[in-house]
């Protein structure tokens, strides 16, 4: 598949190194319980954020749930683009996690954000893993088309169901000081969507990743051959080393940018 890849600013030293240095006083498990019970809260008291679990599936005679946070802007309609993003792919790294809670709270307390757009979060999809109910796997890995876990296996379905126009995944990434955004579209096409620019990733130093050619292996547009439409896929790898304050700053930044621009590109009555 050909890779076309770009950097749009070098590394800044003293960000990456307050990155580094900002710590959590609170370990990630326990701000993962308490990040989860204070955004249901605001949910129920929320006009366009609502706490609705996915599920349930079956596993080891129990039943499990993928939490799920569906938000519904202003003036949206049965219509509007829909947007899923993705998070807790690995279960033994909850920074992806913690960032998304964080960004579902947002735009629970500033809802005019996302106007006009159905925004879908599943901000833990390794359910079994986070529950010590499986062994250790990555779930960014597989094919949706023919899923092999329950969870991937519940989210295809529903993907189907509501026919996503584009899949945001939260990732991180080892020995890195950079963000990394990579589009993939199968097909051709790719590199001409406006969907963000290098203002939007200020302060952040960026790396791009423009995937175009057959359809993927792995991950969400694996089911592209059983939808209406061929959707995209924008990942967000940050690096691993980053306090979890650090990190959940950087996503919050880049994806409140990046749902601005993704309305405003659709205003212009453009189509995927």
């Amino acid at each position: 598949m050909p890779v076309i890849m770009s950097t749009n600013k070098t590394s800044q030293p003293a960000l990456v190194a307050h990155a580094r240095t900002s710590a959590s006083s609170l370990s990630l498990p326990a701000a993962l319980g308490d990040q989860l019970s204070s955004l249901y809260s605001v949910a129920q008291r929320s006009d366009y954020v609502f706490g609705t679990p996915l599920g349930p599936f079956y596993h080891a005679g129990a039943l499990h749930h993928l939490p799920r946070f569906v938000y519904f802007g202003p003036l949206t309609s049965d219509e509007s683009p829909r947007i899923a993003f993705l998070a807790g792919l690995d279960s033994r790294d909850l920074r992806p996690t913690l960032a998304m809670l964080g960004l579902v709270e947002e735009l629970a307390l500033k809802p005019d954000l996302g106007q006009s757009l159905h925004l879908a979060f599943y901000p833990l999809v390794d359910v079994l893993g986070q529950q010590h109910q499986a062994g250790d796997r990555n779930l960014a890995a597989h094919d949706w088309s023919a899923p092999s876990s329950p969870e991937i296996g519940l989210l295809a379905h529903e993907a189907r169901l509501r026919q996503y126009h584009a899949f945001v995944r939260i990732e991180s990434v080892l020995a890195d000081d950079v963000v990394t955004l990579r589009l993939r579209v199968g097909g051709s096409g790719a590199g001409g969507l406006p969907l963000i620019s290098t203002e939007d990733t200020d302060p952040f130093a960026v790396r791009w990743e423009i995937e175009q050619g057959p359809l993927p292996a792995t991950g969400p547009l694996t089911l592209t051959d059983d939808l209406p439409f061929r959707p995209l896929e924008l990942t967000l790898r940050v690096p691993a080393d980053w306090s979890p304050e650090f990190y959940r700053e950087a996503v919050a930044v880049i994806l409140k940018r990046f749902i601005i621009r993704y309305r405003e590109f659709l205003a212009y009555g453009q189509h995927l």
